[in-house]
């Protein structure tokens, strides 16, 4: 967190390696649907990156697996995850911020991102990694509005000295006369 005088900044640039789930579930693109589903549930996972000669290629999700194979009544164990994967893999460098994986999620419209570094998937970014991560910092920030809020009465009585004054503000819910104010602020 940066405080100057005028305004406080908190850092919101939150590197994707700080948020990524490491190693990734994969699956081989000649595989079965029933192999992906049993390697997702393995790990609690919603979704596989499929390779093809150890390059990412495509996903598949649980979402793929009801609607494209499910829904339709095919077996799964006849399905090969090639052709009911997700293309193009949508990914993201690894040196890219939460910020830039919203900003591709909203804009590609899904909510898995695979990592890579020097095209290789190195982790998975997805949507609730990110809320996870935003929910706290709106927790901080929540909290310092809170603490630096000062609500301002035009006239009253001061919680300390006990005087009139219609210049009164809120300051840690107390109500502060002009007078008092300066004195919490000596001190």
């Amino acid at each position: 967190m940066k405080n100057n005088k005028d305004s406080i900044q908190v850092e919101t640039r939150v590197s994707l390696r700080d948020v990524m789930r490491y190693n990734p579930t994969t699956t081989e693109s000649e595989t079965t649907v029933t192999h992906a589903a049993a390697a997702m549930c393995r790990d609690g996972v919603g979704s596989c990156i499929v390779l093809q000669n150890n390059r990412p290629v495509g996903i598949i999700t649980e979402e793929d697996i009801n609607c494209k194979v499910v829904a339709k009544g095919l077996n799964p164990a006849k399905v090969y995850v090639k052709d009911v994967m997700s293309t193009p893999l949508i990914t993201i460098e690894c040196d890219k911020t939460i910020i830039d994986a919203v900003h591709l999620m909203v804009k590609s419209r899904v909510r898995r991102l695979p990592v890579i570094d020097d095209h290789n998937v190195i982790g998975m970014v997805t949507v609730r990694d990110i809320l996870s991560v935003t929910s706290e910092i709106n927790e901080i920030m929540a909290d310092l509005i809170e603490i630096n809020r000062e609500e301002t009465y035009e006239v009253g009585v001061c919680d300390r000295c006990g005087q009139m004054s219609d210049d009164l503000v809120r300051i840690d819910n107390t109500v502060l006369c002009p007078g008092c104010r300066e004195e919490e602020r000596l001190t």
